[in-house]
């Protein structure tokens, strides 16, 4: 039977994802929120961490509590100059630490001492934030770091002035998703800790009531 000009338009509709009901297309959306899940850092930092830089700063406000903003890691790979593979194993480590595909980074000028030429690769970097942020801190701060060898405690000197604060690490074995047999190169990184805090003190309670371990 010959379908009618008004079956012809539903038939199309129906077919036509673009032409799907608005309904429809909410529904699908709020399916994958990365948002909704659960961040125990985060669920930390609104019932605990705000509460005691309120008692311990006098804020008047909530909102005037600082925060994690993001975190940065850069990793160094000079030895890419002479083995330029090692920049894919780096970038994998990285990606397998963070959960995120990391950014490559490429040298900006030629140095000859070094045999280094302009637009070599000879780092790799990223940036956390949000939920991704918060489960690399979690992670970091109950199993990454316990495991570094004869651990005293982190420094506190590191703080930038405007409420920053970088931490080096020697060895990215100790994070546990690195396969220690696959490891070809030993090499550390530094992760930059970005905080709204105005001052360091404030960024480093901030820190702290984190539960990141500084020397006492």
């Amino acid at each position: 039977m010959a379908q009618t000009k008004q079956d012809r338009k539903k038939t199309k509709e129906e077919t036509d994802p673009k032409k799907a009901k608005k309904g429809d297309k909410a529904g699908s959306k709020e399916a994958f929120v990365e948002e909704k899940v659960p961040v125990r850092l985060f669920d930390f930092y609104k019932t605990k961490v705000i509460d005691e830089l309120m008692k311990k700063f006098s804020y008047k406000n909530k909102m005037q509590a600082p925060k994690l903003e993001k975190i940065c890691i850069n990793v160094g790979v000079g030895a890419a100059t002479v083995d330029p593979k090692i920049i894919d194993s780096t970038v994998k480590e990285i990606e397998a630490m963070t959960g995120q595909k990391p950014t490559v980074v490429k040298a900006k000028k030629s140095v000859s001492n070094f045999k280094l030429r302009e637009g070599m690769n000879i780092g790799v970097r990223v940036t956390l934030r949000n939920a991704r942020m918060y489960e690399f801190l979690d992670r970091l701060i109950s199993v990454a770091i316990p495991r570094i060898r004869d651990f005293r405690g982190l420094s506190d000197k590191s703080f930038d002035g405007r409420g920053n604060y970088t931490l080096g690490i020697k060895e990215q074995i100790i994070f546990p998703e690195i396969n220690v047999d696959n490891v070809n190169r030993i090499s550390g990184m530094d992760v930059t800790f970005v905080t709204t805090a105005k001052t360091d003190e404030e960024s480093y309670y901030l820190l702290k009531t984190f539960g990141i371990p500084f020397v006492k």
